[in-house]
C-alpha cells in the first residue's frame, strides 16, 4: 500500500500473511472509523472480491451476515464491514445516506488488497446503499464496482406502508426509539433529518449502467412489498429475481439463493 492507503486502512488484528480473516479499521472520506473484515479466497488465485453491505441494525459480526459471507467465500474473497453507528464502527447511522462513504471505503480497501474486480451485494438498507454507491462512484478508479446486487432494497424513501416499516420509522425519528435502537439493537442513530434528502434508490438505478445490476426480492417480504423491486427493475437495465416464499434481507436469504447471487456476481460483465 502507498502512504495514503496506509492512512485510510489500518489497525489489522490478524497478519495479512495468514490465511485466516484480517480485521482492520477503515477511515471514510468524512473521517468515520469503520470496522471491516477481509476473508481471502483460499482455493487458488482469485481476481474478485465481494463486498457485503448489511441491513439496518446489522453488523459484520451478526450471524446472518457471517453466514452470507461464508457462502460467498466459497466463490471469491469477501469483505464485510459494519456501517457507521453499527457494531464496532464509529459515528451514528444516517440510515442509508452517508453510509455510501462507508461502502466506498470498503471497496477502496478491496482495491488496495490487489483485487481487479470488486463487486457489491447489499441487503435492505445495504441494498439501497449499493445502488446509490454504484450510481455515484461509477467514474472512480478506486471506488467503482464491476457488478451490483441489491437484495430486499426499498425503491423510495419514507415508506410507511407496512407495520414493520412504521416501527422502523419510530425507531429512527423518536428519541425513545433511538434509545431502544442503542440499547436493544446496538445501533446508534443520528437524530437529525436528512438535509438534503439523498438520491433515492429508484433515482440511482438509471445512473448505474453499464455496470451489471441484479435486483433480488422476496414475494413475502414484510417490509417492502413487490412493487419496490418492480419499480427498481423498471428504472434501468437490471435483472429481477422475485423469490417465491422469501421474506426480508440476509435473515431470509437461503444458502442456495446466496450461491446463485455469488455465481451471478462472479460472471456478470457489462453488455456489449
Amino acid at each position: 500500500m502507498n502512504g495514503e492507503a496506509e492512512g485510510r486502512f489500518h489497525s489489522p488484528a490478524v497478519s495479512s500473511i495468514t490465511p485466516g480473516p484480517l480485521r482492520a479499521t477503515l477511515r471514510t472520506s468524512d473521517g468515520v472509523r469503520i470496522e471491516a473484515v477481509y476473508a481471502p479466497w483460499v482455493k487458488g488465485p482469485c481476481d474478485t472480491a465481494i463486498v457485503v453491505a448489511h441491513g439496518f441494525t446489522g453488523s459484520a459480526d451478526r450471524p446472518a451476515v457471517r453466514r452470507a459471507a461464508g457462502v460467498f467465500a466459497q466463490y471469491a474473497a469477501v469483505i464485510t464491514f459494519s456501517f457507521r453507528g453499527h457494531g464496532r464502527s464509529g459515528g451514528r447511522s444516517t440510515v442509508g445516506d452517508r453510509e455510501v462513504l462507508d461502502l466506498a471505503a470498503a471497496v477502496e480497501w478491496a482495491r488496495s488488497l490487489g483485487y481487479a474486480r470488486v463487486v457489491t451485494v447489499g441487503f435492505s438498507m445495504g441494498g439501497s446503499v449499493v445502488l446509490r454507491h454504484a450510481a455515484t462512484h461509477r467514474g472512480s478508479a478506486a471506488g467503482r464496482t464491476e457488478a451490483v446486487a441489491a437484495v430486499s432494497a426499498p425503491a423510495r424513501w419514507y415508506y410507511r406502508g407496512t407495520a414493520p416499516m412504521r416501527r422502523v420509522h419510530w425507531l429512527i425519528t423518536r428519541r425513545s426509539g433511538r434509545l431502544v435502537g442503542r440499547l436493544g439493537f446496538a445501533t446508534r442513530i443520528h437524530s437529525e433529518d436528512w438535509d438534503p434528502v439523498p438520491l433515492s434508490p429508484v433515482e440511482a438505478v438509471p445512473l448505474i449502467a453499464p455496470t451489471p445490476l441484479l435486483i433480488v426480492h422476496g414475494d413475502r417480504d414484510p417490509y417492502f412489498p413487490v412493487d419496490h423491486p418492480h419499480l427498481l427493475a423498471a428504472a434501468g437495465p437490471a435483472q429481477l429475481w422475485l423469490e417465491e416464499g422469501m421474506g426480508h434481507a440476509e435473515n431470509a436469504a437461503g444458502d442456495e439463493l446466496l450461491e446463485r447471487i455469488a455465481t451471478w456476481l462472479i460472471a456478470a460483465r457489462p453488455a456489449g
